[in-house]
């Protein structure tokens, strides 16, 4: 039992004195060189141009128009044609042949007139590209102990500092 109490008297001062050492040491540079990548900048322009696109000169309302007319105009005749009880049926058929005719007339008339056209403006957005090399900074390079050591830069370093940890 004495000896598990020297033992544990013996560690517990021992770990507390357990400790981590820092310190700062600095290394010189063996070699820097600047460091460069390449950026792609793309500048949107646009390319337009007029066009010219057919006009759309159909009326719908006149064909109705048409249709209209052509059906009164055919029951009127046919009322004046018929007779006695066929009357009626003279009336009704005028009346539905007139609507055809006046309808594909008044569809031909409007069919039958000139083409015309509207200017359009339209554009297409393209991109020029170019590159170019970019400075980034200063790869700076040392030894510490057997290892190469890099710290990057915006100018050329003639030492590098290093923050060195030591745990116990």
């Amino acid at each position: 039992m004495k000896k598990i109490i020297t033992a544990i008297l013996f560690i517990i001062p021992i770990s507390l004195l357990a400790e981590s050492i820092q310190f700062s040491d600095s290394i010189p540079v063996i070699r820097s060189k600047p460091v460069y990548r390449m950026v792609t900048t793309r500048t949107p322009y646009q390319e337009c141009w007029n066009e010219q696109v057919p006009v759309n000169n159909t009326n719908s309302n006149s064909g109705t128009v048409g249709a209209l007319i052509g059906g009164v105009a055919g029951g009127i005749i046919g009322h004046q044609v018929g007779g006695g009880g066929g009357k009626t049926a003279a009336t009704v058929g005028g009346a539905i042949l007139g609507t055809l005719i006046g309808k594909n007339l008044s569809d031909q008339n409007n069919n039958a007139g000139t083409t015309t056209y509207t200017t359009q403006r339209k554009c297409v957005t393209k991109y020029n590209e170019s590159q170019q090399r970019k400075f980034i900074g200063y790869k700076n390079v040392g030894n510490y102990k057997g290892r190469t050591i890099i710290k990057y830069s915006n100018r050329p370093l003639n030492r590098i500092v290093l923050h060195v940890f030591i745990n116990y």
